[in-house]
């Protein structure tokens, strides 16, 4: 419970706030890994990253459906 405005933050809403941020994060090292065209480290580096991120982020939905 925060005690400055009585709001109470559940697991669920953990869930949620994570899975949307992992979505995002995948998001964006895809579109890093495409945008990069003079280093080809980098650019792998990012789309595996993407690929990982993607991973979490089944995951976190994968339970963040059973508590709906």
């Amino acid at each position: 419970m925060d005690s400055k405005n009585g709001i109470k933050i559940t697991t669920r809403d953990r869930l949620l706030r994570a899975w949307e941020n992992s979505i995002e994060l995948v998001k964006d090292f895809e579109m890093y890994s495409e945008e990069i065209k003079e280093d080809e480290k980098a650019a792998k580096l990012f789309a595996e990253l993407a690929e990982a991120e993607g991973l979490h982020a089944s995951k976190l939905l994968e339970l963040l459906h059973k508590y709906d």
